[in-house]
């Protein structure tokens, strides 16, 4: 029997005491989100004075993202019950007054570029004219007034500032094409530069600093993606830097020296590739100092003096900490989660297997901690995207799993990002069918090696992960014992009809990754699992919010009124002010309270240490 005691569920998922710490740009202010009566708020300390002051009174939402616009002014955003319609206010940390709303309610606003460097106007879009398009708009500081720099001519879906904060760079997306669009000054109009399909990846990130080139992730004429220069006068690309096996999925660079610093890839962890000798030495200097986790540079002042540095693990949230460059002085700001003890989680260790047609799957196996790995009950976790990846690091649900003494199985099936292009592509129409089979496959590799009990097996997932437990549940019976849906697609053919309006520019692209309900309904309606729900016998548990608005609340209510009419066993959690997920703490609580009693009700109890208080949970 393991010697890791039964830590209380909650312990995993409140909110951390202090998160998303980051400096203004003259280094004076600290910012954070903590939560207050529930719901995450803005906080800010003068490091001069050591005065520290609550900023906002959120009561119904979390805070969702906030930017330092100047060095006394931040814009921050929150939705309405998850739907994703993202308000904009500004608030001065100077000032005693409530924040400013700066876009209206009911329309989604997104931070362009907070343009730091320029402490009277900040870039920001808006789809208040026209909900599938944004149109660009500079915020002018600090009155918070907005004047329209450019309107959406139909097809843009993204635009980018140079470093004088012009906006003379965007991507369009015509059919399944996509271009990049380029112009010597704000009053020109564009050109287009290049044309791709969008198989072929060319994604700007930021200007040269001479404000002529651009640099691009591109798999233009190669597998991955790799970090190039792009000349907008001819569309050719200069290499800068490319990984051997991987994507690259980012880079960094200096404001004040005027240098790239680095790029960024994930093999089975995050990785660096220093493209800048003070850059490597910094990152040197941290990782000695904080050896046993992975750094990550999450902040910095215009002087690149002081550095905001997150700290992580496959046991650890993680912690947050200022370092000086100047003194060489590293100092702790806060634990994200103290009361879950390090040596009490369970370690994340890479796997890989084989597909039936040959891809190798990399995926991830976090086994309960003292128990011998033999014939446990497991919980398979597909993740959602599904054009995204799983990666290592601290996964409160992986770490509550494994505290109850099940195994945690977590795959990146064909189609998950950062493998290259063709990896990707092979996803392509092959929901149900290809990408469900790399799951299956999984789950039969763990029971070859006995680490599974095969007749203790569940499937868990959101979003296109809920899409994976239905379409296991229906098109593998046999495999699962029972399945938890998270805001899960259950019926492509609705689904299709229900995208955010935003989306609505991708669509092509969605009809040729996934499968077009017109021209090919027969093939949507074939791995749809609600068409299905005849060859499920697994008990569910199905979990929604009322107001998603990219899994609308009718997918989970399809399968849950088809599987209650032949009487397999339902529950059915809605949350009527939640929208794609659960952000609300005390959601949170109650859905992975009823996924507890779920799994213990259908995969049986497993052998695990006592409970304990929450005083025991926190080594207090």
């Amino acid at each position: 029997m393991s010697t890791v005691p039964r830590l209380p569920l909650r312990d995993f998922f409140r909110n951390p005491e202090r998160a998303a710490y980051s400096l203004s740009p003259d280094g004076r202010y600290l910012a954070w989100l903590a939560p207050v009566e529930q719901r995450m708020n803005l906080f800010v300390l003068d490091r001069y004075t050591g005065e520290e002051r609550q900023l906002t009174a959120e009561t119904t939402r979390d805070i969702a993202f906030y930017h330092w616009v100047s060095d006394t002014l931040i814009l921050y955003g929150r939705d309405v019950g998850g739907d994703e319609n993202y308000r904009l206010a500004l608030v001065d940390v100077l000032e005693q007054r409530p924040p400013r709303w700066i876009t209206p309610e009911g329309c989604r606003a997104e931070v362009v570029d907070p343009l730091p460097l320029e402490p009277t106007v900040a870039l920001i879009a808006t789809n208040e004219r026209q909900a599938e398009l944004f149109d660009l708009y500079r915020l002018h500081l600090p009155s918070g007034e907005r004047e329209l720099v450019t309107e959406n001519p139909g097809d843009i879906i993204s635009w980018i500032a140079d470093h004088q904060g012009r906006v003379r760079a965007a991507v369009s997306v015509r059919g399944t094409d996509t271009s990049l669009l380029f112009r010597g000054e704000e009053t020109e109009p564009f050109r287009t530069v290049l044309t791709v399909d969008f198989r072929t990846h060319v994604e700007p990130l930021f200007f040269s600093f001479d404000n002529q080139c651009l640099y691009a992730l591109s798999d233009r004429g190669r597998d991955r993606r790799a970090l190039v220069l792009v000349d907008p006068q001819t569309g050719a690309e200069k290499l800068i830097a490319e990984h051997p096996e991987v994507d690259l999925d980012g880079a960094g660079y200096s404001r004040k020296r005027k240098v790239v610093t680095h790029v960024t890839y994930v093999t089975w962890k995050r990785g660096y590739t220093f493209l800048d000798a003070r850059t490597e030495q910094l990152y040197e200097r941290l990782q000695r100092e904080l050896e046993d986790y992975e750094v990550v540079i999450v902040s910095h002042d215009r002087d690149e003096r002081l550095f905001v540095v997150r700290t992580y693990s496959d046991r650890s949230l993680g912690a947050y900490w200022l370092y000086d460059s100047g003194s060489d002085q590293l100092q702790k700001l806060a634990d994200l989660s103290p009361w879950l003890r390090e040596e009490w989680m369970a370690p994340m260790r890479p796997v890989q297997y084989r597909s039936r047609d040959g891809w190798t799957i990399h995926g991830y196996l976090t086994l309960p901690v003292g128990v011998e790995p033999r014939s446990l009950p497991v919980v398979v976790h597909p993740h959602g995207g599904p054009w995204t990846r799983d990666v290592w690091g601290f996964n409160p649900v992986v770490q509550f799993l494994a505290n109850r003494g099940y195994a945690v199985f977590q795959m990146n099936f064909r189609g998950s990002t950062g493998y290259g292009r063709a990896f990707w592509e092979a996803s392509f129409k092959q929901w149900g069918r290809a990408m469900q089979d790399d799951i299956t496959d999984g789950v039969l590799w763990l029971i070859e090696q006995g680490i599974a009990d095969p007749k203790r097996i569940a499937i868990y997932g959101g979003s296109y992960g809920g899409y994976a437990v239905l379409a296991g549940l229906a098109f593998t019976p046999e495999l699962y014992a029972c399945g938890i849906d998270f805001v899960g697609v259950s019926n492509l053919l609705t689904f299709m009809q229900t995208i955010p309006p935003y989306w609505e520019p991708l669509r092509p692209m969605l009809y040729a990754m996934v499968g077009d309900p017109e021209q090919e309904a027969d093939l949507l309606r074939a791995v749809s699992p609600v068409f299905h729900a005849d060859r499920i016998r697994a008990p569910l548990l199905v979990a929604q919010g009322a107001r998603d608005p990219r899994v609308n609340i009718n997918e989970s209510n399809q399968i849950v009124e088809a599987l209650r009419r032949r009487g397999v066993p339902v529950e059915y959690l809605v949350k009527e002010d939640e929208g794609h997920g659960f952000r609300n703490e005390e959601h949170r609580f109650e859905f992975y309270e009823a996924m507890e009693r779920f799994l213990e009700r259908y995969l049986g109890p497993t052998e695990r240490g006592t409970a304990c208080s929450s005083a025991e949970s926190s080594g207090t």
